[in-house]
């Protein structure tokens, strides 16, 4: 669908294969499809300046086929440096973001997928740039107790890619990140407001699961959510907030084991489901009675 040669392990295999025989066969300047850079025992010593630029980047992928990820980057980098205006600096500096983001070298990544989309951002490939970007702040928030400030940036980029390259694959790709990530903060508000309610701080407990309920709607967390807001209004003495809570967790999520437990919490008191008063929750009832809601 898109281009992406530069990136498929069939090029880089190919790649690797082709040096094989090159250097098998005598190698040095004139054999191999490395040229110069090889040798039969090895890398040629010379000024990398003297080198090509098909050359150098084809080191690149050398190194990035044996592994050598870091290695590759600084190839990759050369090609940008000694022939900024060629075409093996595109192909170069794309390369050049793919393996900073295989490193781990997250901030480094950024910065050359960013520099492509400056430079060229008309090209096919700037599509895969942004995805990288994007890729680059998502990769750090697998763990829920990291800054949530990665969050937010990576739903930002993955947003980009999403509306500006809607028809590639990689608006697909990140449709289903952008969703994990809007997932993450809301199970991050979950973790705060389940640490504020075993040490009896009720308000703000109630504060943190009510940010789930009204932003955070189409996440998995909001039965949970709904069930530890009875929970808190109930040790609050706010009943009608409670049973509302309750009215909304039968009405939407009467299958889940939160409705049981919030259902034998307000009978135990002699209370029922339904939304009473005029509060925050009663409004999220009246929009989930015309379907306005989830």
């Amino acid at each position: 669908m898109q281009r992406n040669r530069f990136i498929k392990q069939v090029f880089v295999g190919a790649a690797l294969v082709a040096l094989l025989t090159g250097c098998s066969s005598g190698g040095g300047s004139e054999g191999g499809v490395f040229g110069g850079l090889f040798t039969s025992s090895g890398p040629e010593e010379k000024p990398i300046e003297q080198f090509t630029a098909e050359e150098i980047f084809k080191r690149g992928e050398y190194e990035l086929s044996q592994g050598n990820v870091d290695e590759a980057a600084k190839f990759f980098g050369e090609v940008e440096r000694l022939y900024p205006y060629s075409s093996w600096a595109k192909r170069g500096l794309i390369m050049q973001a793919f393996a900073y983001h295989k490193d781990k070298e997250y901030e480094s990544a950024r910065g050359a997928a960013q520099r492509f989309i400056d430079f060229y951002p008309a090209d096919e490939d700037a599509a895969y740039a942004q995805y990288l970007l994007a890729l680059s702040y998502y990769d750090q928030i697998d763990e829920i107790g990291r800054d949530q400030g990665l969050t937010f940036q990576a739903l930002q980029s993955l947003r980009i890619v999403i509306e500006r390259y809607p028809n590639t694959e990689y608006a697909r790709s990140a449709i289903l990140k952008f969703d994990l990530a809007f997932d993450h903060l809301a199970a991050k508000e979950m973790e705060i407001g389940r640490y504020y309610l075993k040490r009896g701080h009720y308000a703000s407990a109630a504060n943190r699961f009510r940010i789930v309920v009204e932003n955070f709607q189409t996440t998995t967390h909001v039965a949970e959510a709904l069930h530890r807001l009875v929970e808190s209004y109930l040790s609050l003495g706010l009943t009608n907030e409670a049973q509302t809570a309750g009215a909304i967790l039968g009405h939407n999520f009467q299958s889940t084991r939160w409705y049981e437990d919030s259902h034998k919490l307000l009978t135990g008191q002699g209370l029922e489901e339904k939304s009473i008063g005029d509060n925050w929750l009663s409004q999220v009832y009246r929009q989930l009675i015309r379907g306005d809601w989830l």
